[in-house]
């Protein structure tokens, strides 16, 4: 059966920005494990991991520089499935994308040559470093590899973001509806929730939770494959993927769990579930002709039916949890 939202939540301030409310959240936690014997995630005989992917007030409240339209309502599924799940899910998993203004994806990081930043969603290709057109503000010669190794790799050509999930600013923290959900299972449940920081490094751009883009630009390296994280992930019975966005770092978290489920134990992929209602795509940008790189939300679907074919479990939130 599935349990009751909790009091203090109302899916009216899942896109607003306030004071999270840690000592009303921890009252009902006490008062709701008392009334329907919620036990301990120690206890669980089917071991369910949530994963959210960069559920921030970057991506996911309005205002914001990167929100992602349809995220509010994301956010309204999503925590309704966990709440009337939440004496099945032993434990959750939040990425935070974390950044900071100098970094290869900003703008203070390229300028022409009248020393202006590029717009966000410029695109910077190896080109147009050779050329001129853009140049790096710092570490030129480590930029330029960058991007023609990011062209060798065909998944994308570097693109300009605004800035966004900036360290220390209000953008970078979880969604205030999501951090109470956090608090709330954590004590529900006697266990705590696990929070993965990623993108830190400036000369690569870091979709995937388990992997940057570029490993190593001029013999340096600048990241590795999360091993740690990927292993936690598959200890869990079920692992269900929700968050923002399904075009780009949940996508490509997915796109590295796959591959990385090929290369250890096949037999995993099923464990993994797409909550595909509880994510939503970067909308491609007004341009004609709109080139078929940034037609985010197409790409999106093709690749989860992809993923769906490699035996990934694409599922709603509306679908009972049986266990």
């Amino acid at each position: 059966m599935s349990l009751p939202i909790p009091c203090f939540h109302e899916d009216a301030r899942s896109g607003q920005l306030y004071l999270e409310r840690t000592a009303e959240v921890a009252d009902e936690a006490r008062r709701y494990v008392a009334e329907h014997g919620v036990r301990p995630a120690r206890e669980d005989r089917v071991r369910i991991a949530a994963f959210g992917i960069d559920v921030q007030v970057a991506f996911c409240t309005p205002g914001a520089s990167l929100f992602v339209p349809g995220a509010v309502e994301d956010t309204q599924r999503t925590l309704r499935w966990l709440y009337s799940h939440l004496d099945r899910v032993t434990e959750l998993v939040f990425s935070l994308d974390t950044h900071r203004i100098f970094q290869i994806f900003h703008p203070a990081w390229w300028k022409d040559a009248e020393g202006r930043h590029p717009a966000p969603m410029t695109q910077v290709s190896a080109a147009d470093v050779r050329s001129g057109r853009w140049r790096a503000s710092r570490f030129p010669e480590e930029s330029l590899e960058y991007c023609e190794r990011l062209e060798a790799q065909a998944r994308y050509v570097l693109t300009i973001w605004p800035y966004h999930a900036l360290l220390g600013g209000l953008s970078h923290a979880l969604v205030p509806a999501f951090y109470e959900a956090s608090v709330f299972h954590a004590l529900a449940r006697d266990t705590a929730t696990h929070f993965e920081l990623k993108g830190e490094h400036p000369l690569t751009e870091n979709y995937s939770v388990l992997m940057p883009e570029v490993t190593e630009v001029k013999g340096q390296r600048v990241g590795e494959f999360n091993t740690r994280l990927f292993e936690r992930l598959m200890t869990f019975d079920r692992l269900y993927v929700f968050g923002q966005a399904k075009s780009h770092c949940v996508l490509s978290t997915l796109r590295d769990l796959r591959e990385h489920i090929e290369r250890t134990d096949r037999s995993k992929m099923g464990r993994v579930h797409i909550l595909v209602d509880a994510m939503s795509p970067v909308p491609a940008p007004p341009l004609e002709p709109l080139p078929p790189s940034l037609d985010f939300p197409r790409l999106a679907d093709e690749a989860i039916e992809e993923l769906r074919r490699a035996g990934m479990r694409v599922v709603r939130t509306t679908e009972p949890l049986d266990v």
